[in-house]
């Protein structure tokens, strides 16, 4: 029995290894064997990929090599959220940091033609680097007002590295730079897409939602119609769009005037707006349907009337579930708008295609990340509005 005991002591005593630690300790190695940077001498032409002691000062290409190796051990052996989460943060900084000494260092003095671009081993070290915050971060529990903490500390560190001038030697900012006014156009056109359509969608959808679980008979063929439009390939839709409001524009007075064509902004709202009607009644009526019968007897009860009920009662009570349908619809609209720059629409489309047409990775880039810190952003602060809305209600 002291012997049995006296192993089960020992394996008590060793640290236990984790699984998903695994896995990001394996990328954080493989991103250490890539190349960290890539040099070309033009913004189009092929790069070379750089590994991390080439494309840095030596006394950089240890510390952030020392960084990730810390974090790897981290991944591994410790349990404790908070450890790991501080090294996974560190491991975000050291990359980010050594991306724009790289880019410092590897840029020949006087050379506007040169572009220096993060290379594959960066990517795989920030995507592992950044799973280990988000698995310490789940870990942690953080609560609605932790997650928008974190939200508006990560923004605010990517803006005071941006106002720093410690990426301006990166191709990408070099693409921006050449497009800053363009770009910040492009960014008001792609949030009235995506937020437009949202409101509309709203605005249409909340009443249709209320009717369809108020009438049986309207919920199957509407929800039914709803799905039809929703199965439509985007780029179709925009297509279908475009002869109707063209007509539109042509034969009715001032269609023109405010905007609405066959190509352009009118068909990419219209059909981001039609894509929106689904999650808004579909959750409306979800939200509405899974309100307590006794409540909603008791508030008749009380003496209100069926409106009283509806927006005092029913409608507070179903409004995380409608609130999700929102975040649905939201980010939905964030990625589909980027496909709205193919028939004129604008928005960060506009980048992203125009740098698949001139092979230049980094102009793809300008248009593609936006979109995507856009959607991540919306999407946590609509979790912590569900999530805080939900409290309210228990």
């Amino acid at each position: 029995m002291t012997m049995f005991a006296d192993a089960a002591t020992k394996e008590a005593a060793l640290p236990r290894i984790d699984r998903f630690g695994i896995v990001i300790a394996i990328l954080l190695a493989t991103a250490l064997t890539l190349p960290f940077a890539t040099f070309r001498a033009n913004r189009i032409a092929s790069g070379t990929g750089l590994w991390l002691f080439n494309a840095l000062p030596m006394t950089m290409a240890l510390a952030v090599t020392a960084v990730l190796a810390a974090t790897l051990l981290a991944a591994v052996a410790s349990r404790s959220p908070t450890a790991r989460l501080a090294l996974g943060a560190l491991a975000v900084g050291a990359l980010a940091l050594g991306i724009g000494e790289a880019a410092a260092y590897l840029t020949p003095a006087d050379n506007h033609y040169a572009r220096i671009a993060p290379a594959t081993g960066f990517w795989v070290g920030l995507f592992a680097a950044a799973m280990l915050v988000t698995d310490a971060m789940v870990r942690l529990r953080l609560g609605p007002i932790g997650r928008l903490a974190a939200l508006a500390v990560t923004m605010a560190l990517v803006s005071g590295l941006l106002a720093s001038g410690a990426w301006s030697h990166l191709s990408l900012i070099a693409e921006y730079r050449s497009r800053a006014d363009v770009f910040w156009r492009e960014a008001v056109t792609h949030l009235e897409l995506a937020a437009g359509s949202l409101v509309a969608a709203v605005l249409v959808g909340l009443p249709l939602g209320v009717l369809a679980y108020q009438i049986r008979a309207v919920r199957g063929p509407l929800i039914n119609i709803l799905n039809v439009i929703q199965t439509i390939p985007s780029m179709a839709l925009f297509g279908i769009l475009i002869a109707p409001l063209g007509w539109v524009a042509l034969h009715v007075p001032g269609a023109h005037a405010i905007g609405i064509r066959g190509i352009g902004m009118a068909p990419a709202f219209v059909a981001l707006f039609l894509y929106s009607l689904l999650p808004m009644v579909a959750n409306t009526v979800v939200g509405l349907s899974g309100v307590s019968r006794a409540v909603v007897d008791a508030a008749r009860g009380m003496g209100l009337t069926g409106l009283q009920r509806l927006f005092q009662v029913e409608i507070p009570l179903a409004l995380p579930i409608i609130l999700t349908g929102i975040r649905i619809i939201l980010v939905q609209n964030i990625g589909l708008a980027t496909v709205a720059a193919l028939i004129g629409g604008g928005g960060f489309g506009t980048f992203l295609f125009q740098g698949l047409g001139q092979t230049a990775t980094d102009l793809i880039l300008l248009g593609a990340l936006p979109p995507v810190a856009l959607a991540f952003a919306a999407a946590v602060v609509l979790d912590a509005a569900i999530e805080i809305s939900g409290k309210d209600k228990a």
